[in-house]
């Protein structure tokens, strides 16, 4: 039908296909920017199932689109219902649009379309869909590199450890396979030969920069000093930005390495592209929780530093907002990092307290304190006045008494 389009959603991204005006106009209506898949590579990972990957007129006629879904999009994608498999992780469905509008749904199993339930053509989109939302994060994590200071060669140069050093080839390898792969369109077995051993260095990279996080973690903590504090806390503002550039840089190998390897499977072992595709996507997740973990440990330090800094900030003004302003600092930082590799967090804001603000808390508390002493004060001097004018009350009568019991024997006598 004309105005029937597919939907293939795996959480992350979502495939639209269809005819061409019917696929515009869907994404017109939602609001959503897309990527063409391409006829090339999407007739390869289908097998050339008629009715999409068709050749002429009908090729041209049909489209293929991707998107990057938000929680929005997402979550207006998901009101038309569409069926998630336990097997593919996958929701699929078809719409059918009526006079011009895309309205109807009908159950994907049900549709008269080509993919239908075809467990090897939906593990070929599933993986086309994982290739695309790799390589648009590690277009994202290169944004992040170009716009920080930090060079992430020179902090590898800096290293004595071996596997911190020959990650500067591990990049030009793995960059120059990625070029190969969208010349020839495939990862051949030559290409694959060259790259297959580096996720090793990759991965010991990542330990080390995790490792340098947790040790600036661990020098903030359990001091009490401000001096040692502010010490601690700029080395972290100063080394934080540097590791977690290495830990982007890492990352965005990583997603590549990744996109080589599900080229690969597909050539040698098409039965398990889908089990293989759903294990990278598990490991990718438990790399970002490591991460995740890692740097709200830093921030916790971070907080708790800041925390000391601002109770002490009457006694020691510029130490302690030194303090604060590194928290501030590496803060931003961590959550720009977080955002770039789609680590959801939220940010707190916390202002160093003006000096002014601490002395004028202080200064109110000792007026308080000062107007109950002397509430006090007056209370006591009230009570003791009282009390003395009464002991001179009785003092004077002892005395008239004794005065004029002398005159009467005197008159006596």
């Amino acid at each position: 039908m004309a105005d029937e389009i597919q939907l293939i959603s795996d959480g992350d991204g979502l495939t639209v296909i269809g005819s061409r005006s019917a696929v515009e106009r869907f994404l017109g209506s939602e609001r959503l920017p897309s990527k063409d898949l391409g006829p090339r590579r999407f007739g390869s990972a289908l097998g050339n199932a008629a009715g999409i990957a068709q050749a002429g007129s009908d090729a041209v006629a049909h489209s293929r689109r991707w998107v990057k879904l938000t929680k929005e999009s997402a979550q207006r994608i998901d009101a038309y219902g569409l069926r998630e498999s336990a097997t593919t992780g996958l929701s699929t469905g078809v719409l059918k649009g009526d006079s011009g509008q895309i309205k109807g749904f009908v159950e994907f199993a049900k549709s008269s379309g080509p993919l239908r339930t075809n467990p090897a053509q939906l593990a070929g989109i599933a993986t086309i869909m994982a290739q695309l939302a790799m390589q648009q994060a590690m277009d994202e994590i290169a944004d992040y590199l170009a716009t920080i200071d930090e060079k992430v060669d020179d902090v590898l140069r800096a290293q004595k450890d071996l596997a911190l050093s020959n990650m500067i080839g591990v990049d030009l390898v793995i960059e120059e396979a990625m070029t190969i792969r969208e010349t020839v369109g495939r990862v051949s077995e030559v290409t694959w030969s060259k790259v297959q051993d580096t996720s090793t260095t990759i991965a010991q990279t990542q330990s080390y920069a995790l490792c340098r996080l947790d040790a600036l973690a661990e020098k903030l903590e359990g001091k009490t000093k401000i001096g040692e504090l502010a010490k601690a806390s700029m080395e972290a503002e100063s080394k934080a930005r540097e590791w977690l550039a290495v830990l982007a840089h890492c990352f965005r190998l990583q997603d590549a390495f990744a996109v080589l390897e599900l080229d690969r499977v597909r050539d040698t072992a098409p039965d398990e592209l889908d089990s293989h595709r759903l294990g990278l996507r598990a490991a990718r997740r438990n790399r970002t929780d490591l991460i995740a973990r890692s740097t709200e440990r830093l921030m916790a330090r971070m907080h708790a530093a800041a925390g000391t800094a601002n109770a002490k900030v009457l006694l020691h003004p510029t130490t302690s907002r030194d303090v604060v302003r590194a928290r501030n600092e590496v803060e931003v930082a961590v959550v720009d990092f977080h955002g770039r590799l789609g680590i959801e967090r939220g940010q707190e804001s916390l202002e160093a307290r003006r000096w002014k603000d601490a002395a004028v808390e202080v200064r109110d508390k000792a007026l308080e304190k000062g107007a109950e002493n002397v509430d006090a004060a007056r209370r006591l001097g009230t009570e003791t006045l009282g009390r003395a004018r009464s002991a001179t009350g009785k003092l004077s009568c002892g005395i008239a008494e004794r005065a004029l019991r002398r005159r009467g024997g005197d008159e006596e006598a």
